[in-house]
């Protein structure tokens, strides 16, 4: 399809600059991003990782462009110390959780995934595990052991030295900053790592193989340059990740990378880094304890895209603060939009086109460019003006804060028929990932967990209290509105819905 509209410009983490984008191949974007390490469910801020990553595939997808999409399992490898250091984590919650770390792995890539589905992210290409890929980072390791690496009694460390500009990524700083490694007797330079970490005398690992440099397992930054490489080639479009990941893991693949490649190519044209999810308390970490899930969240009432949308509303690239009251103004914010366009849905005198939204939430669409070109033919001038100025802020590098408000605008553009906003809404909603033509209010209605009533006997209470209205027993009502409240369940009359579960975040 022929890219229309907003040269897109995206931020390159390698040269601290906003760039217009230009994939390698024209036909398809090559995207690789880090993928969780399973040894516990994901936190909230992890999940930002993969709502910003979700909504560039589909800004791409929308103006056109076919994405090859992996993401990887880290199922191995990755210490508690994101700075090389301490534990393996798959280890450490076998021990923790009394199994093996194969049925951890399992369990928590599962849970991993359901997160992703609830957040409405399309799953990649391809979910790429790290112990189906041992054997290549062997092999990978063998290439670059004798120009790049040396032994010691604990493993096969990779010398920083060795390649150009080793730490570029992370900015001009000195190795004991860009590496944050703990010391390990015998090695070179601080910021140097693990490429194989050897399992000690008498280790009892549940995960080890056979290599070159003795029994043991890879070390973490191994496995990303492997299966990159493996699955979008040698030098690809766009690296994803936390902006963590751009102060040691990142470097150390670039490094890696260099290595393998005799040159000085990262591997990726473009860096990518979201920014942290801030609680009050600092960055939200699982190190902290008591971190927040997305299941914490329906826990308490809230629809999963609630938090979508929050996420929406702040910059990729900036801060973003979870607190009771955003995630409140957030699930407020999705009920109004999903019933400003449930009643534009009511309005439309055409809606067989919306079987190209059906399908696709049922994973049997076509592309979003096809969906696209379907929902948009018959819009007006006007309402391809609004859509320009959708377009324009998402393509400067997804500017999400200033296309939603586009969205409200779309939605109130009394200008326009009913039938021309629910088609500006749905083809916006192509890139915002939100489910707003397909999702009914009531299906936002989400039971806490802490809940007394279950829905059936929240129903007869309502019933009770419309037959006491009925008969002007206003105490009778006004008592039973109470016992509802009570219970966490907000009474909405006048609204078509009726009721609703409180919300307590606090």
């Amino acid at each position: 399809m022929t890219i229309t509209g907003a040269p897109l410009q995206l931020f390159n983490s390698l040269s601290r600059a906003t760039e217009p984008f230009a994939p390698i191949d024209p036909g398809m974007v090559r995207v690789y991003s880090c993928g969780p390490t399973v040894y516990h469910y994901a936190h909230l801020g992890n999940l930002r990782a993969y709502v910003f990553t979700d909504t560039l595939r589909r800004v791409l997808n929308w103006k056109g462009w076919p994405v090859n999409h992996v993401i990887n399992i880290t199922d191995v490898g990755h210490l508690t110390s994101d700075a090389d250091a301490g534990d393996d984590k798959m280890e450490a919650a076998a021990k923790r959780d009394g199994k093996s770390i194969w049925d951890i792995a399992a369990f928590y890539t599962e849970a991993f995934k359901l997160d992703v589905a609830r957040l409405n992210i399309r799953p990649p290409t391809l979910w790429s595990v790290a112990t189906d890929h041992i054997q290549d980072m062997i092999e990978f390791g063998r290439a670059i052991a004798d120009k790049h690496c040396y032994r010691l009694d604990s493993g096969l460390y990779f010398d920083s030295t060795t390649v150009p500009d080793y730490g570029a990524l992370a900015g001009a700083r000195p190795d004991e900053t860009v590496g944050r490694i703990a010391e390990v007797e015998g090695k070179r330079h601080a910021p140097d790592f693990a490429i194989w970490r050897a399992s000690a005398p008498g280790e009892t690992r549940q995960m080890e193989w056979q290599s070159p440099w003795g029994p043991g397992a890879p070390g973490w930054h191994l496995e990303c340059s492997v299966m990159a490489r493996k699955y979008l080639g040698d030098r690809f479009d766009i690296h994803t990740g936390g902006i963590d990941h751009r102060e040691i893991h990142h470097v150390n693949e670039i490094a890696q990378n260099q290595a393998h490649s005799g040159t000085a190519d990262t591997g990726a044209n473009w860096w990518m880094h979201n920014n942290f999810l801030i609680d009050r308390g600092g960055k939200m970490s699982k190190s902290k304890g008591g971190f927040a899930t997305l299941q914490s969240l329906v826990d308490r009432g809230v629809h999963p895209l609630a938090y979508r949308l929050l996420c929406l509303t702040a910059h990729y690239r900036g801060e973003l603060e979870f607190t009771a009251e955003t995630m409140a103004a957030a699930l407020t914010r999705l009920k109004r939009l999903v019933m400003a366009v449930g009643k534009l849905r009511e309005a439309a005198t055409d809606t067989g086109w919306l079987r190209v939204l059906d399908e696709a939430s049922a994973g049997k669409g076509a592309s979003s460019a096809w969906q696209r070109a379907a929902i948009e033919a018959p819009l007006p001038a006007p309402a391809r003006a609004l859509l320009d100025r959708f377009d324009a802020a998402i393509s400067a590098d997804l500017m999400t804060p200033q296309a939603l408000p586009l969205l409200d605008e779309a939605i109130g553009l009394k200008a326009l028929s009913a039938d021309d906003r629910l088609r500006l809404v749905a083809t916006m909603d192509l890139v915002l990932g939100l489910a707003l033509v397909t999702t009914d209010r009531a299906a936002l209605r989400v039971r806490p967990a802490d809940a007394t009533l279950d829905e059936a006997a929240v129903k007869a209470r309502i019933a009770e209290r419309r037959a006491a209205r009925a008969a002007k027993d206003f105490a009778a009502s006004d008592a039973l509105r109470d016992e509802l409240a009570a219970a966490g369940v907000e009474i909405m009359d006048g609204d078509p819905l009726g009721w609703d579960w409180a919300v307590s975040l606090d």
